[in-house]
């Protein structure tokens, strides 16, 4: 009953309101609804491919969106991803301190609602929910633990490959860690860090990296990931941060034995050490020749990572009621400015969806929307939903981007088949050319008032951001 009343606290969030406002999580479920267009042979120039990775979330929304529709199929699927999320995560901390973590609760939602979900990385995110759970088994499990924590693995690569390489690497490592022991353990942590920059420099070599993180590492060490909406997001991060260098610093005073603390805190303090280390080898972005758009946000997307392990190295220690009550005083807060922020992006896209009721079925739609001054959080598919059953967005990443199952051929009349072209378009560089199909433009009309959105007609030889609001970078 414990598990079941802190399960239905946690997913609240996604069903405080008509919309989860979650980034990519419309564009999932726009390209769900296309799935079930292209089963009816009424998408012309889009297919289904078979695809083993970065499906789950969309095959999912697929199966459910023509069961219970797609708004309420969107929020199952959502809830499920966060509860897979946050009870993994609690699994896992349990797990490297020996005992259940109740008192890092709230810390454990603020990261399941943090950035990573605010952008809608779903597969991503349900991959780390999943790799969690098997790290946790393959850790100090038993043998069925074991079988269950290879079941999950399967799962998690079916979510996404980057959770199910971290999975792999580190169940590697804390199963050496348990293994070994006197000079072999020390060595463990410099292996690891060789490593990772052996796997630097063959990117380098095969790949190409785009905006180098280096020295700016410092921005993941976790709690980037409650830095969301709003510049306020920045101060609840930094005390988030300095509460954990409090609960860390009061845990090694009151240490009874030093030697047991480190000996404790050990391997989750090298792991939080090698997430980090991992980004500042990364780049903002790779691109793999495969693809028609790289593999963009990585350290964000890492982050979660470190912010999930710093967690693991707080459950270690000795934390006490004043923890607890500082962190829920910080989610309180991190929820409650949630809520506002995620309230404005839904009047948005009430807007949006006014503004698209009108039109001819069929008609193709081009958003040019940019982030609200402060946000780190794109609000560039704020058109998507409002599409299902209306109309199509042009500028769709998905297909064109050859990561996902919906691919498109050249020339259909539903979705620009260049991802160069898309990019531009919602980026608001794009010439329209006489050959492309009708198009109109969702934008924010209002320079003082970017939450305010329009709608206009596109013509041949214009530039389609070339009205409206632009942020001043």
């Amino acid at each position: 009953m414990l598990i079941l009343g802190i399960s239905l606290v946690v997913v609240l969030p996604c069903f405080w309101q008509e919309r989860i406002q979650a980034g990519d999580l419309a564009s999932h479920t726009y390209n769900a609804w296309l799935a079930q267009l292209i089963g009816q042979h009424q998408a012309p120039g889009l297919y289904l491919t078979r695809q083993w990775n970065n499906v789950l979330v969309d095959l999912l929304l697929a199966k459910l969106g023509p069961l219970v529709g797609f708004s309420l199929a969107e929020k199952i699927v959502a809830a499920s991803c966060v509860l897979i999320f946050f009870w993994g995560v609690f699994r896992l901390m349990s797990v490297a301190a020996r005992r259940p973590a109740w008192e890092l609760m709230p810390a454990i939602a603020m990261i399941a609602y943090g950035w990573t979900f605010q952008m809608g990385f779903l597969n991503y995110y349900v991959s780390l929910g999943l790799a969690s759970f098997a790290i946790a088994y393959f850790w100090r499990g038993d043998s069925a633990h074991r079988v269950a924590a290879m079941l999950l693995s399967l799962i998690a690569l079916i979510a996404h490959p980057i959770g199910f390489l971290w999975l792999i690497a580190t169940a590697i490592y804390v199963v050496m860690a348990n293994c070994l022991s006197g000079s072999y353990r020390s060595l463990l942590l410099g292996a690891a860090l060789i490593a990772l920059l052996g796997l630097h420099f063959y990117i380098s070599h095969h790949y190409r990296g785009a905006d180098a993180v280096g020295m700016r590492f410092y921005r993941y060490l976790g709690p980037d990931q409650l830095v969301i909406y709003g510049r306020r997001y920045r101060l609840l991060g930094l005390a988030f941060l300095s509460l954990a260098a409090a609960i860390a610093l009061e845990g090694f005073l009151r240490a009874r034995s030093k030697i047991e603390w480190l000996r404790d805190i050990r391997t989750p303090v090298e792991l939080w050490i090698l997430s980090i280390a991992g980004i500042a080898l990364l780049w903002e972005g790779i691109t793999i020749p495969q693809y028609g758009t790289g593999l963009t946000f990585l350290p964000g997307r890492l982050s979660s990572i470190s912010a999930l392990l710093l967690c693991c190295v707080l459950a270690t220690l000795n934390v006490r009621k004043w923890h607890f009550v500082a962190l829920s005083a910080c989610a309180v807060l991190f929820f409650a400015w949630m809520w506002q922020d995620t309230r404005v992006l839904n009047k948005m896209e009430d807007q949006a969806v006014s503004l698209l009721s009108g039109l001819p079925p069929g008609t193709r739609v081009i958003q040019t929307v940019w982030p609200l001054p402060g946000h780190r959080v794109d609000p560039d598919h704020i058109v998507d939903r409002a599409c299902i059953g209306r109309c199509f967005t042009y500028a769709n990443y998905e297909p064109s981007s050859l990561q996902f199952r919906i691919r498109v051929e050249p020339g259909s009349p539903i979705v620009v088949a260049s991802a160069e072209d898309g990019l531009a378009m919602r980026e608001g560089t794009y010439v329209v050319r006489s050959t492309d199909p009708p198009l109109v433009e969702i934008y924010q009309c209002d320079e003082r008032d970017p939450t305010q959105l329009c709608l206009r007609k596109l013509v041949a030889g214009e530039v389609n951001g070339r009205l409206g609001y632009r942020p001043k970078y």
